[in-house]
C-alpha cells in the first residue's frame, strides 16, 4: 500500500476541482453558518479543503491495515476517489484485480461501463464519489464475508459522513444490503428510492453484473433516471446509450 500515493490521488481530485469552479466564475468558497451545499458544475460548494483533509485523516487511520484477513494476498488498499464535495456518490462490492493492482476503484471493465453511465447522466467521474463497502480484494474475486464487512464498514461510514452526498447508488447486493442494513436481494430493492440518515439511496444491479446479463441495463437506466430527477439532471436527446 502507497498512503503517500493514495493522499497524493485525493488532493490532486480536490485541486483539480477546485480549478474547475475557478474557471466556471466560482471565486472563492464561503461559508454558509456551517451548513454544506453540494451542488455539481459552477456552484459553490462549501470547504473543500476541509473535507479532502478529512479524508486524508481517514486514509491514514486505515494506514497498513489487518483488520481482516483480506490483507494478506493484496496489492493495495483501494480507499476511494473522486470529488470530496458532490451531491451523489456511488458505493460498490470490493477491488477487483485491476483495482487491486491500480489502488483505485472501478478501473477494469466494470469500471468503463460505470465511467459510461456516469457521463450518460451528462457529468463526469470527476464530478462524483466512488467508493466500495470493502478496501482490499478478495482472493479470485468471491463474495465479501461477513467479517471482512465489519472490518471496513466504519471507513466506509466514515467516507459518507465527511462527503455528505445527497444520493447514494448502491452498485449490487452487498453495496445496498450493507448500508439499508437488510438481507433482501437486490432485485427486490431496485427500482424505488429508500432513505437513511437524511440521505436518498437508489440501489441498482452491479456493472459486473451487466457485463454478464446485458438485457438488465435498461433496468439501471430506470434507476439512474431516478437519481437524475432528484438531482434536476435533464435527459439529453441523444445520450451517451448504455442499453445497447
Amino acid at each position: 500500500m502507497n498512503i503517500k500515493e493514495d493522499l497524493l490521488n485525493i488532493l490532486k481530485d480536490t485541486r483539480e476541482y477546485l480549478l474547475y469552479l475557478k474557471e466556471t466564475a466560482v471565486e472563492e468558497l464561503p461559508a454558509m453558518n456551517g451548513e454544506t451545499k453540494q451542488t455539481f458544475s459552477g456552484q459553490v460548494v462549501y470547504k473543500a479543503e476541509d473535507k479532502a483533509q478529512k479524508l486524508n485523516n481517514l486514509l491514514a487511520e486505515i494506514g497498513d491495515c489487518r483488520r481482516c484477513k483480506l490483507w494478506i494476498g493484496r496489492t493495495n488498499i483501494v480507499f476511494g476517489s473522486g470529488n470530496p464535495c458532490t451531491r451523489l456518490m456511488f458505493v460498490g462490492e470490493g477491488p477487483g484485480e485491476e483495482e487491486d493492482i491500480q489502488g483505485k476503484p472501478f478501473v477494469g471493465k466494470a469500471g468503463a461501463l460505470l465511467t459510461n453511465i456516469i457521463e450518460a447522466m451528462g457529468i463526469t467521474r470527476d464530478d462524483v464519489y466512488i467508493a466500495n463497502v470493502i478496501k482490499c480484494r478478495p482472493p479470485k474475486n468471491r463474495n465479501p464475508e461477513e467479517d471482512e464487512i465489519s472490518a471496513c464498514r466504519p471507513f466506509l461510514e466514515g467516507q459518507i459522513e465527511i462527503i455528505r452526498p445527497q444520493i447514494i447508488c448502491t452498485l449490487g447486493t452487498f453495496a445496498t444490503q450493507t448500508l439499508l442494513d437488510t438481507k433482501s436481494r437486490i432485485s427486490e430493492l431496485r427500482g424505488k428510492k429508500h432513505e437513511k440518515n437524511g440521505c436518498i439511496i437508489v440501489p441498482t444491479f452491479h456493472p459486473a453484473y451487466l457485463l454478464r446479463n446485458p438485457q438488465d441495463k435498461r433496468l439501471v437506466w430506470e434507476d439512474i433516471k431516478m437519481i437524475m430527477k432528484e438531482l434536476g439532471l435533464k435527459e439529453k436527446t441523444k445520450k451517451k446509450e448504455i442499453t445497447k
